[in-house]
Parts: C-alpha cells; structure tokens; sequence
C-alpha cells in the first residue's frame, strides 16, 4: 500500500512542476532566439537613449521601470508564456545596454552617434571605461550566483518552479545582460577586433561550449551560463555591426530601421515558441490541469 501512495506522491510532485513550468527548454531555437533579443536590445537602447537624444541616465531610468514591470508579469504568470519569457529578456537586454554605457562612457564626443553635440537630461555617463566596469558586473554577477549557490535551488533552468528560484534567475539575467553589453563594447570598441572581428571572436568562444557539452568533466549547467552571458556580448556587436557608420566599420543602417526589422523577427521566433508549447501542452493534457484536480485524480 506504502508503495502506491509513493508513487501517487512522484505522480502527484511530477504534474505540479509541468503545471508551473516558467521557463523555457534550452533549444537551437531558444539559443536563436535570445540572439535576436539580445542584438535588439542593443539597437533598440542605442535608439532610445542616443538616436532620440534622451541620454542614458533618462534611458536607463525608464528601460529599468520598463523591466520591473514585464518582469512582475512574467513572475505572476502561471506557466511558462513565450511571450511574456522573452519580453522579460528583451527589456533586461535594453536596459543592459544603457546601464552599461552609463557606467562605462562619459558625455564627450567620442561616445555620441552622428552629429550628435548633448543627450537629455541628467548625468551622461560616469566614465569607469569598459574593464572597470565589466570588473564590477562580475562581480556582482558572482554575487548572484554564491546567493543562489547558498539557497541550495538549482541552477538548471528547466527545473526553476518556484518564485525565489525565478527572482534569482531573473536577477542573474539582468546582470549578465549588462556585463555582455560591457564586453561587447570592449571587443567592438577598445580590442581592435572592430564589429565584425568582436562577432567572431565570440562566437569561436560559443563554438567551443558547444565542442565541450559532450565532455561529461564539465557540467552542462556551466556551459549553459557561460554561453547565456556570451551571447549578449554578441548581440550587442551584431547590434554595433547594423547600426554604426561605415567608416567605424558598420553597415550603418541606423537604429530605427535595424530595430524595427529584429522586432519583427523576435516577434516571428516568439510566436513560433507560443505554437510549439501549445502542441507541448495538447499532447500532455494532463499537465494543464489544475493543481486540487491533481490531487484528486492522482488520489
């Protein structure tokens, strides 16, 4: 009898974290995604706070407020949502952007698009430069994670259902999203590499994760967060390539035209993930259920 309520208990355990899944399955297609996200996230900041002359203390300010609400419906959300998953992505991978250029730039001429003279209101920068403030994200990015270590949750993405686990996650994205946007200004910007150079510097790097991922030595789960943090620093130099003057060694396409055309895409990719959970959920039905119907049917 003790068996059978065992395993009515594993059944019972099993179909609540289906009910609550939050997160996404880690995929070619999540990876090209997040990719997408990320480069409009580069261009989109780039817009805001220097294309429209708002500046990057206005910027961040309102990006940052942007997040913390797409955020709270992401985490009131009661399963996973493409929608909501990657609008949480893209608005951490904005407000990244301007975070860092504020740490990172200061308000001189050397940090301002074409024919640009002065960005809106307030402070334009506290001039760190990229290694100090890529120091500093990493730090805090380390912090995040002893945090998370010390809580005894998971790092695995798939398994993250409950609150305190997602907040941690949400947590680590926004810094890793910031400290990418650092790196990949660093790379495009200070290294030499140019653009196109950064692009490919970072996705050797992405190549040899993905090289390793049969290597049982190495824990998948790190390759994943080294991966999730390396991505960005190649959004924001494929964001640099589109957007930034030839003679810089960019396609110069503008902010406006290269968001608007990586939004219809991200909105393509993510209405493709909306049709895969769907058929996900059609064929277990019974992970839908609600959670008293479970107990009552695993009963």
């Amino acid at each position: 009898m003790e068996k059978y309520e065992v395993l009515g208990d594993l059944e019972i355990t099993e179909a609540r974290k289906n009910l609550v899944k939050k997160l996404p399955e880690v995929t070619l297609a999540f990876w090209i995604t997040k990719i997408a996200a990320t480069t409009l996230g580069e261009t989109a900041g780039d817009l805001f706070a220097q294309t429209l002359g708002l500046g990057y203390f206005l910027t961040t300010i309102a990006l940052f407020l942007i997040f913390v609400v797409t955020l709270i419906v992401q985490l009131r959300s009661r399963r996973y949502n493409p929608f909501f998953y990657w609008t949480v992505i893209l608005s951490t991978s904005m407000a990244g952007t301007t975070m860092s250029d504020f740490m990172n730039r200061d308000a001189s001429a050397k940090f301002l698009s074409n024919g640009t003279t002065s960005l809106g209101w307030g402070p334009q920068g506290l001039g760190l430069g990229y290694p100090e403030g890529a120091a500093i994200l990493v730090s805090v990015l380390v912090a995040v994670f002893i945090v998370w270590k010390l809580t005894g949750m998971t790092f695995v993405i798939r398994d993250i259902v409950t609150f305190r686990g997602e907040a941690l996650f949400w947590s680590a994205i926004l810094v890793s999203n910031t400290l990418g946007t650092s790196m990949g200004d660093f790379l495009s910007d200070s290294s030499g590499l140019g653009y196109a150079g950064g692009a490919a510097l970072v996705t050797s790097a992405l190549l040899v994760l993905v090289v390793l991922m049969p290597v049982s030595a190495v824990p998948n789960v790190l390759l994943f967060w080294i991966a999730f943090v390396l991505t960005r620093p190649l959004g924001a130099t494929a964001g640099d390539f589109l957007t930034k003057p030839v003679a810089k060694g960019g396609l110069n396409l503008g902010t406006a035209g290269s968001s608007g055309v990586l939004l219809a895409t991200l909105l393509g990719l993510m209405a493709y993930a909306h049709i895969q959970e769907r058929k996900e959920r059609s064929a277990h039905p019974d992970t839908a259920a609600e959670p008293d119907q479970i107990t009552q049917e695993a009963g």
